[in-house]
């Protein structure tokens, strides 16, 4: 069959298609003919309670765009105080009560009983570490060497004053003690100044950690 178109046309075809194949090759290797919604389509969805919260956490300092929630406020005059510390009241008042009882035990002295006993008294209401330590020199040891050479024959009296410090298993309070003191024939109250005095929770008791003047700079338990 004779062919109808001439040679040099039928050459300019076969180019033409070559190049238009070519183009659309190179098109196609571009992402020609994407859809733009069709991406979107395969995306997976996104919530709407918290596309807000992604786009502020987006951006530094932004403004949250969920709703607060205030925290409850109290007024001045219904403030709980004694629920900011880490003991009840009953708790402060059974460690007060150690402490004042240790230092009336401290202010009791009979110059005619053995020294032991007057230790004994103090010993109850201390730790095991503190009472191995009582009779020293430096510590009670020294009040009844004192009131023992005068022959004084005394009762303690004691009053909490004030709480200095407080920790997580202590207190430390400001104790003001007395002696009143018989000698011979001659009574006299003898003020023996304030006291700071320590007392930790042990065994769920509480128990005399450490006993100073008060002015010794004594801050608690460490």
């Amino acid at each position: 069959m004779p062919n109808p178109l001439p040679e040099r046309t039928q050459r300019l075809v076969v180019v033409g298609l070559i190049a238009a194949l070519a183009g659309f090759g190179i098109y196609f290797s571009l992402g020609g003919f994407g859809d733009d919604r069709t991406e979107e389509a395969a995306a997976p969805p996104r919530d709407p309670a918290t596309a807000g919260e992604e786009s502020s956490s987006s951006v530094p300092g932004a403004l949250a765009t969920v709703a607060p929630s205030p925290i409850p406020t109290t007024a001045a005059e219904d403030l709980d105080v004694l629920g900011w510390f880490p003991f009840s009241e009953e708790e402060f008042q059974a460690a007060g009560a150690t402490a004042q009882g240790f230092t009336e035990a401290y202010g009791t002295i009979d110059y005619a009983q053995d020294p032991e006993v007057y230790y004994a008294a103090m010993e109850a209401l201390a730790t095991e570490e503190y009472a191995e330590v009582l009779s020293d020199v430096n510590r009670a040891g020294a009040f009844w060497a004192e009131m023992s050479e005068a022959e004084a024959v005394a009762e303690g009296r004691a009053e909490v004053r004030e709480i200095r410090t407080f920790g997580a298993d202590s207190v430390t309070f400001v104790v003001t003690a007395q002696s009143i003191t018989a000698t011979g024939n001659d009574e006299f109250d003898e003020d023996l100044g304030d006291f700071a005095v320590t007392v930790v929770r042990e065994r769920g008791t509480w128990a005399v950690f450490d006993f100073q003047p008060a002015g010794a700079g004594q801050f608690g338990e460490e």
